[in-house]
């Protein structure tokens, strides 16, 4: 699954580790607004890396958690949605607006592997210092280069380069910054 190739997505371990995530977003919902101060470890233990002073707004949502990594310094707004089939790099200092979907799955054109439940998925890299608008979506496979914008609303299906602002549906760079 990691490696791209295509999986069965609804295998009994796929299920039970997908089932784990859910139970530690809901803690660390819960902790969030109770203000006890067990967030912060709860956050560390749902996602594969968490770095210094990351502040994310709940609710989250993992698939699995484990194959996030958000670096140090990053800020994340409500309502983040993380399919995280394969791995989701999020840089340090980045801003993520409410209503972000980062999607990593991919599914065949073909109907009958469809049927069959199989899936793969490819990365998506968010280098360094990259503001995501509200409801942004990024597409599986995708790199945003470092310092670079992207508009809300905008689905980025396709690289975005360093050090540009990017909008639209498809996203599409209209200048440099």
């Amino acid at each position: 699954m990691l490696a791209g190739d295509l999986y069965i997505a609804d295998d009994p371990e796929l299920e039970r580790l997908q089932e784990e995530a859910r139970r530690l977003q809901e803690a660390y919902h819960r902790a969030h607004t109770a203000a006890d101060g067990t967030a912060p470890e709860l956050l560390r233990r749902l996602l594969g890396h968490v770095g210094d002073g990351v502040e994310v707004r709940p609710p989250l949502y993992v698939d699995y958690g484990s194959n996030v990594s958000i670096g140090a310094g990053s800020f994340v707004n409500y309502n983040l949605m993380v399919l995280d089939v394969a791995a989701v790099t999020i840089g340090q200092d980045c801003l993520i607006g409410p209503n972000v979907q980062l999607l990593t799955p991919t599914h065949p054109v073909e109907a009958e592997p469809r049927r069959a439940k199989l899936e793969a998925a490819a990365p998506i890299t968010i280098e360094d210092n990259v503001w995501l608008g509200g409801g942004v979506i990024v597409c599986p496979g995708v790199t945003i280069g470092n310092d670079s914008v992207i508009g809300a609303g905008a689905v980025v299906t396709k690289d975005v380069p360093a050090g540009v602002v990017a909008v639209g549906n498809p996203a599409r760079v209209i200048r440099p910054i």
